[in-house]
């Protein structure tokens, strides 16, 4: 009988699939092509690799199974559609994100310098974009001629607004890769410390008030349930948050984008007021319009783009969008409630394993996760979280970075 352990990758063959993996961190900057083209040529050879050498065990786990779940909906909601190819363009090939989770799981699994391969590659994307982020502030272009936008930065993404998500999103792994990597060197100690607080400040600056929002809510987690690291957590976060203070004195347009826009565009200081903003508050009752109009099965992914414009769904001065920016209520106008009740799974799910720690630590005096596992757990939680406006479910740009971290988040979840 043969056994997976016979099934194993030569390791010069293991170290380049490790490496060209690794590579989708900086890769993910250049915009939304290469990304996807890496990930799904990748998602497309394990697939064949699997079944070729039949290593069935590793589609084994609940969290492919839940996946599996919700890509069949999304399938089945794009079929009852009235645009069935339009929909099935965003939701047949979302298998490839699950996929592609389990090699890097698999990889994680069979060799453990990918981890290293991920930090330094971290290392490298962030270092870049901070060098360049701040010559943007500071000269108004980037190192290509890119100005800013509305004074905000935005470093190689250009006119895509999306540098505070990409840091935001993605730091919660960083900070995993850094606490359990080994033998660290006082000097790479100091250069994450001074790292930590760049990151903090250069998300500030995107004027990415969600994305600032999340970092906090990422931040805060981690401190209060880390043991190592604490420390350094805090001091830098402290340190980042007076810096911002500072810069929030001296720049007046800082300040008009964290408080006084959203005061007006809340409309606060009025009985009349909004959950965001005008324009969100539009989107979510369109997609609300949307969804008791077809409440189990939704209209289709992808599909609130064409149907917001339909005078029957079409509510406020602002009703259409590619999507309306929040992942709950696109699923629920979509999906349905069913799709819906994939996501809200995952992010209970989550805040109950967040609960078990907490219960354990407090009551028990014992551990439950490890700090790493806690950094991974507050990534996927700013994922997830429903208070809070965010891009579109079926963009590649979101999933790839969020079937990256789920590919970490299985590996050391499996045996929980």
């Amino acid at each position: 009988m043969i056994t997976n352990s016979q099934y194993k990758f030569a390791p010069k063959s293991l170290k380049i699939i490790s490496l060209v993996c690794a590579c989708l961190v900086p890769i993910i900057v250049t915009g939304p092509f290469l990304p996807d083209l890496l990930v799904t040529t990748m998602s497309i050879w394990f697939l064949y690799y699997t079944l070729k050498n039949k290593i069935y065990y590793i589609y084994r786990n609940i969290y492919f199974y839940f996946f599996l779940g919700f890509w069949l909906i999304c399938i089945l909601s794009s079929l009852l559609s009235d645009s069935i190819l339009f929909s099935l363009k965003a939701s047949f090939f979302y298998i490839r994100i699950a996929i592609f989770a389990l090699l890097i799981s698999y990889l994680i699994e069979k060799n453990k310098k990918i981890l290293d391969y991920f930090y330094y590659s971290f290392l490298i994307t962030y270092t870049s974009l901070i060098i360049d982020g701040y010559f943007q502030y500071f000269t108004n272009f980037n190192i290509f001629g890119y100005p800013l936008i509305a004074n905000r930065v935005s470093s190689f993404f250009g006119k895509e607004l999306i540098l505070g998500s990409f840091l935001a999103r993605l730091f919660p792994l960083l900070f995993s890769l850094f606490i359990i990597r080994s033998n660290k060197h006082p000097l790479e100690v100091y250069f994450i410390s001074l790292l930590f607080i760049l990151i903090d400040i250069l998300i500030f600056l995107s004027g990415e008030r969600a994305s600032f929002a999340l970092l906090n809510l990422s931040t805060i987690f981690v401190i209060l349930f880390i043991s190592n690291y604490k420390k350094l957590r805090l001091a830098t976060f402290i340190i980042s948050i007076l810096i911002i203070i500072f810069l929030g004195f001296n720049n007046k347009k800082l300040v008009d984008r964290y408080i006084s826009s959203p005061i007006e565009s809340m409309n606060l200081k009025h009985d009349d007021k909004y959950m965001f903003t005008p324009v969100h508050d539009s989107l979510i009752k369109t997609a609300w319009k949307m969804f008791l109009d077809k409440p189990i099965l939704g209209h289709g992914p992808r599909l609130f783009r064409i149907k917001c414009s339909d005078p029957k769904y079409a509510t406020g001065n602002y009703p259409c969008d590619v999507h309306p920016h929040n992942f709950y209520i696109q699923l629920l106008s979509e999906t349905g409630i069913i799709g819906f009740l994939f996501l809200a799974g995952l992010f209970f799910y989550l805040i109950f394993v967040t609960g078990l720690h907490v219960f354990k630590y407090f009551i028990h005096k014992k551990k439950f996760l490890s700090d790493y596992q806690i950094g991974l757990l507050s990534g996927l939680l700013i994922t997830v979280w429903p208070l809070v406006t965010n891009g579109n479910l079926f963009t590649n740009h979101l999933m790839i970075m969020y079937g990256l971290q789920m590919g970490f988040f299985k590996k050391t979840f499996n045996r929980k």
